[in-house]
C-alpha cells in the first residue's frame, strides 16, 4: 500500500508531520480527519523525497511502447475475467517492474477512485499514453466495449513497435560498421601518421617534395591532433543547433519535404507515413471514434508535416459535406492504388477495414525495401571504409615508392 507524507495542524493549532499508509490520497485525507488532524499538504511519499534523490536522467525508466501494449493487454484480460477496474489497476501497478509506469498506474488508480473516468486519468499521463490510446479508451467507455478497445490498442502499439524494431535492427550493423571504420581511420591518422613526420620532413628538405595525397593526409592529421577537440565541440554544437532548428515548424516542414526526396530512403519514409496514417485512422474508426477526431489524431501520428496538412484539409472537406478522398488524391502524397481503395471503401462504408489492410500491405513493402537497402548499404560501407584506409596507406607509402624509384 502506498505511503503519503503529510503536513497538518492539530485542533490546538500545532504543526504535525509524518507519513500515513492509504490506498489513495482521498483515503489518506479521511484518515487524517478521523485523527482530528487538519491537513495542509498530502502527497505521495516518493514524490516528497528531496530533489537530489528523485534526480534521474531524462531517458531513465522510459516507458516503451511495448510496455504500454502489454499493459493494455493485461488490463483487458483482467477486465474480461470480471476483475473490477480499480482492483485491476492496483494489481498491474504492483506487478510492473518499471518504477515510472508503477507510479503512473498508482496515480491513475487514485484518479479513478476519486471519480475520474479511465480516459481522463490516462490523459493526465501524456508522456506514457498517447492521444491515440486515450481516444480509443474513451470510445470503448462510451460504446461499452472497453476490453475490445484495449486489445486493439495493444495490437496497434505492438505492430508499431515491431516496425520500429525491424528498422533499428536492419540499420544496426551498417551503423556499427561505419563507426568502427571511422574510429580506426581516425586512430591511424592521429597515431600512425605522425610517426612518419620526420621522414616526410627529410624528403621536403632534400627537395624531393611530397605527393599531393600525402600533403592532404598530413593536413588532416595536423588538424585532428591540434584542433580535434574544437572540431568535435563544433560538430556537437552543430548537431544540437540543427536539431533545434528542425523542431521548429518551418524547419520540420523543410526536413519532411527533404526526406521524401532522398534516393533510397525517400520512398520508405513516404510509405511509412502513409501506413501510419491508414492504420491509425482505420483503428480509430473501427473503435467508434468519430471521423473528424480520427482524422485529427491520425494526421498527428503520421510523423510528416506535409501529410498532416493534407489530412487537415481532408477534415475540412468532410466538415463541409464533401468526401474524404478528394483532397487526399489532389495532394499527390497518397499512391493512386491506395486512393482507389479508399474511394471504393468510402462508398461501400468499409473504410475502417480497408485502411488497416492497406497499412498491412504497405508495411510488408517497407520490410522488403529495407532488406534490399540494408544489403546495399553493407557493401557500400565496406567500400567506404576501404577507401578511407587506403587513403592513409597510400598517403604514407607513396613517398617511399617515389624515393625508391628516384634512387633506382
Amino acid at each position: 500500500m502506498p505511503e503519503f507524507s503529510y503536513i497538518a495542524k492539530t485542533s490546538t493549532g500545532e504543526r504535525s508531520e509524518g507519513k500515513i499508509a492509504a490506498g489513495s490520497r482521498r483515503e489518506a485525507l479521511q484518515q487524517l480527519r478521523h485523527k482530528a488532524l487538519f491537513p495542509m499538504t498530502v502527497q505521495d511519499a516518493e514524490t516528497a523525497k528531496p530533489a537530489l534523490e528523485n534526480l534521474t536522467l531524462p531517458w531513465a525508466n522510459r516507458v516503451k511502447k511495448d510496455a504500454v501494449a502489454d499493459l493494455c493487454t493485461q488490463l483487458a484480460d483482467l477486465l474480461n475475467n470480471g476483475v473490477p477496474l480499480l482492483e485491476a489497476l492496483q494489481t498491474l501497478s504492483e506487478a510492473t517492474v518499471n518504477p515510472r509506469l508503477e507510479q503512473a498506474l498508482t496515480r491513475i488508480r487514485d484518479s479513478v477512485s476519486e471519480g475520474s473516468n479511465l480516459d481522463q486519468a490516462l490523459a493526465n499521463e501524456p508522456d506514457i499514453f498517447s492521444e491515440l490510446t486515450v481516444s480509443m479508451v474513451r470510445a470503448g467507455l462510451e460504446g461499452a466495449f472497453l476490453e475490445e478497445a484495449l486489445e486493439r490498442t495493444a495490437a496497434f502499439l505492438q505492430k508499431q513497435d515491431e516496425m520500429r524494431a525491424k528498422i533499428i535492427s536492419s540499420l544496426t550493423y551498417p551503423v556499427i560498421l561505419g563507426l568502427v571504420g571511422t574510429g580506426i581511420t581516425v586512430l591511424l591518422i592521429t597515431v600512425m601518421v605522425p610517426k612518419f613526420q620526420p621522414f616526410f620532413d627529410r624528403l621536403e628538405q632534400s627537395g624531393s617534395g611530397l605527393p599531393l595525397i600525402t600533403v592532404l593526409l598530413l593536413a588532416v592529421s595536423h588538424a585532428l591532433i591540434k584542433y580535434g577537440l574544437v572540431i568535435g565541440a563544433v560538430f556537437a554544437a552543430g548537431v544540437v543547433g540543427v536539431r533545434q532548428l528542425f523542431q521548429k515548424p518551418s524547419g520540420k516542414a523543410w526536413l519532411d519535404r527533404w526526406k521524401l526526396k532522398l534516393p533510397m530512403m525517400g520512398s520508405i519514409f513516404h510509405d511509412a507515413a502513409v501506413s501510419r496514417f491508414c492504420r491509425v485512422l482505420g483503428t480509430l474508426l473501427r473503435n467508434g471514434v468519430p471521423l473528424l477526431k480520427s482524422l485529427r489524431i491520425s494526421g498527428e501520428s503520421t510523423g510528416n508535416s506535409l501529410l498532416k496538412e493534407v489530412v487537415s484539409a481532408s477534415a475540412e472537406n468532410v466538415t463541409s459535406g464533401d468526401s474524404l478522398s478528394k483532397p487526399l488524391a489532389t495532394s499527390g502524397l497518397i499512391p493512386p492504388q491506395v486512393m482507389a481503395m479508399i474511394r471504393i471503401a468510402e462508398e461501400s462504408n468499409t473504410l475502417d477495414q480497408v485502411l488497416v489492410k492497406i497499412a498491412d500491405r504497405m508495411d510488408q513493402r517497407i520490410e522488403r525495401r529495407l532488406e534490399v537497402m540494408v544489403r546495399m548499404i553493407e557493401p557500400l560501407m565496406l567500400v567506404l571504409i576501404g577507401v578511407m584506409v587506403m587513403f592513409v596507406i597510400v598517403g604514407v607509402l607513396l613517398p617511399v615508392f617515389d624515393l625508391n624509384s628516384s634512387v633506382g
